[in-house]
């Protein structure tokens, strides 16, 4: 058990380097952290308080791993769940309930209560409506084989809006709310155990705060409350994805650091639309401090700084993004088609698409077979070569964000090359 705290303490350090396997394993393990305290790591993790009158939980985990995360725990306590508190509505931290309501029936217990913001029931009920989208997403960002997300949901028993203390077997859990990777997100607080739990306000990488497939995300609330965490002085963080960090003063950095990254994005995005820049001005000039991105546990290996400019932008400046000929554009099949014709053709457009990824241009390479693949839809050899300049851009890519959307365009290409055509949820055509 000891083995996780001792990667932490490697992967914190630069002793070992820090890489999405070794962070967001389901592996379902659990370590005690502190007395009666346990952290269990399963991609997305679950903290849980053990009092006098059951378990308190910091999240249940996701739907395929939530089955062996409540086994661990059991082993570990085989008591009743008494409460769990949501972090966020993100279906990879509250499934699994079902699984401690059944010991409970089991056993004679109590059955276990639920609580979360009051905003996760909205969040919940968009999700029904929206599946079908939501699960296009997650196979386009994880290369799944088809559309994968849940349409059933555990809605919280209690909610609040701002904070709740609750009482447990003598010990006081309190649950803050932040707008931050989501506007229903909570962090918790165990002062007499000086435990912290995050939820996704920290992961070990880069904020998930500009994801480009997802709703809304809040830069600078999601700083502030990590300042208002970091002042904690806890000496335990148990975060909802990677693993947990031990002493205050590397928590206190870890949060502080964290702050400060999305303060820059937010400050100097601002700042640049306050002087009437263009989003596209604002990408090309704001970047993140690079001493903070080298630091182990904010590398952009999930999401990156370059989203959550976007997503500053469309918080405070709508989806106009200043160019006035995207107001009312035409059609992307319109525009291709004239641009292929001016350039002698897709033909010309992918080749020189090629030239430019050969030279190391993929942002502009990318641009340009995109232009010749959309006026000539089903041209196998434009389509050859717009899988390769995908496949290149996700070798060079760090982000899960990233990488997901490029292998995804490479692959559509592949079909289109084969003969088999575009599958379910592909965006390039139309």
């Amino acid at each position: 058990m000891a083995d996780l705290l001792t990667l932490a303490d490697r992967l914190y350090t630069g002793a070992e380097p820090v890489t999405r396997d070794k962070l967001f394993a389901w592996s379902g393990e659990l370590v005690e952290v502190a007395d009666d305290t346990a952290f269990v790591a399963a991609f997305s993790n679950v903290a849980a308080i053990a009092t006098a009158e059951g378990l308190v939980l910091a999240d249940t985990s996701s739907w395929f791993a939530a089955a062996g995360v409540h086994a661990s725990l059991q082993r570990w306590r085989d008591v009743r769940l008494d409460t769990a508190v949501f972090t966020h509505g993100h279906t990879d931290h509250c499934f699994g309930v079902e699984h401690y309501e059944e010991r409970a029936r089991t056993k004679g217990w109590l059955a276990p209560r639920v609580v979360a913001h009051e905003a996760i029931t909205a969040r919940f009920d968009r999700y029904r409506e929206t599946a079908g989208y939501n699960g296009i997403i997650n196979q386009r960002q994880f290369q799944l084989a088809a559309p994968t997300f849940p349409t059933e949901f555990r809605y919280p028993d209690e909610t609040f809006r701002d904070r709740v203390d609750l009482t447990v077997g003598g010990e006081t859990i309190e649950c803050h709310h932040a707008r931050g990777e989501t506007d229903d997100h909570v962090w918790l607080w165990v002062p007499a155990r000086r435990v912290l739990c995050t939820g996704d306000l920290f992961i070990w990488a880069s904020p998930n705060c500009g994801n480009p497939q997802k709703v809304q995300r809040y830069a600078i609330e999601w700083a502030q409350a990590l300042r208002v965490m970091a002042d904690l002085d806890a000496e335990i963080l148990l975060p909802g994805h990677g693993l947990p960090i031990l002493g205050a003063d590397r928590i206190r950095t870890a949060l502080t650091d964290s702050a400060r990254l999305l303060e820059h994005l937010h400050t100097e995005t601002i700042r640049m639309m306050n002087e009437g820049a263009t989003l596209d001005a604002i990408i090309q000039a704001v970047h993140a401090p690079a001493d903070l991105l080298d630091r182990p546990y904010l590398g952009p290996i999930y999401d990156e700084p370059e989203f959550v400019i976007r997503n500053v932008w469309r918080l405070f400046g709508g989806w106009y993004d200043g160019d006035p000929s995207h107001l009312k554009p035409p059609s992307t099949a319109a525009f291709a088609t004239e641009i292929a014709s001016l350039a002698g053709g897709a033909h010309a457009l992918a080749m020189r698409a090629s030239s430019l990824a050969a030279a190391g241009d993929l942002r502009l390479a990318a641009q340009l077979v995109e232009l010749a693949a959309q006026a000539e839809p089903a041209d196998a050899t434009v389509h050859g070569v717009r899988a390769d300049v995908y496949r290149q851009r996700v070798a060079a890519e760090a982000s899960v964000m990233a990488q997901g959307v490029f292998a995804w365009a490479a692959a559509e290409s592949e079909r289109h090359r084969s003969g088999s055509g575009a599958g379910s949820g592909d965006s390039h055509d139309g």
